[in-house]
C-alpha cells in the first residue's frame, strides 16, 4: 500500500523549510568549529575525526534501531506489545534484544510498574528525546525531498 503524502498548509510548510535551513546553517557552524580543531591539534587527524563521527552514529546504524526510536519519539511511551504492533515485521526476540541495547546505550528507559499485573513501559530518555529533536530537521528534509510532505493552498 503506497504511503500518502502528508499535506500541510503553505505557512507550515514554509516554517518547516525555514527551520531546516536554520539547522543546516548551525550544522555548518558546528562543522567549522570541529574542523578548526583538527588544524590546531596535529594528533587530531581526519582519520580519527571520521572514526569518531562514525562511532557516534553507530547506534543508529543497527537494524530496527531507527524504527524503534522513531516509534517512541512519535507515539510516546509504549509497552512491548504496542511497540511490536507499530513495527511491522519485527520478531519478539529482535524487539527484546534491540530494546535492551537501546537501554544500555542510554536512549531508552525501561519503567516497571508494580502489579498485578506488572507493566513494563519503554520511553525515550532525555538523551533519546534530544537525539530525536536533532534528527527532526534531517527527517523533515528527507520527507520533503521524497514528496511525503507537501504544501497545499
Amino acid at each position: 500500500m503506497p504511503i500518502l503524502p502528508l499535506k500541510v498548509t503553505r505557512e507550515d510548510y514554509n516554517s518547516v523549510r525555514a527551520s531546516i535551513e536554520s539547522a543546516i546553517t548551525i550544522g555548518g557552524e558546528i562543522r567549522n568549529v570541529l574542523g578548526s580543531q583538527s588544524e590546531l591539534n596535529p594528533t587530531n587527524d581526519l582519520h580519527n575525526e571520521v572514526y569518531r563521527a562514525s562511532e557516534a552514529l553507530s547506534v543508529f546504524g543497527s537494524r530496527w534501531t531507527i524504527e524503534i526510536l522513531s516509534a517512541l519519539y512519535i507515539s510516546g511511551p509504549r509497552r512491548f506489545n504496542q511497540m511490536k504492533h507499530l513495527l511491522e515485521g519485527i520478531s519478539s526476540r529482535t524487539l527484546s534484544d534491540k530494546l535492551r541495547y537501546l537501554v544500555e546505550e542510554g536512549l531508552v528507559s525501561r519503567q516497571v510498574s508494580d502489579g498485578p499485573p506488572i507493566r513494563v513501559t519503554y520511553l525515550l530518555t532525555e538523551h533519546g528525546r534530544t537525539c530525536g529533536r536533532l534528527l527532526s530537521p534531517l527527517v523533515a528534509h528527507l520527507k520533503i525531498h521524497l514528496g511525503t510532505v507537501m504544501a497545499h493552498d
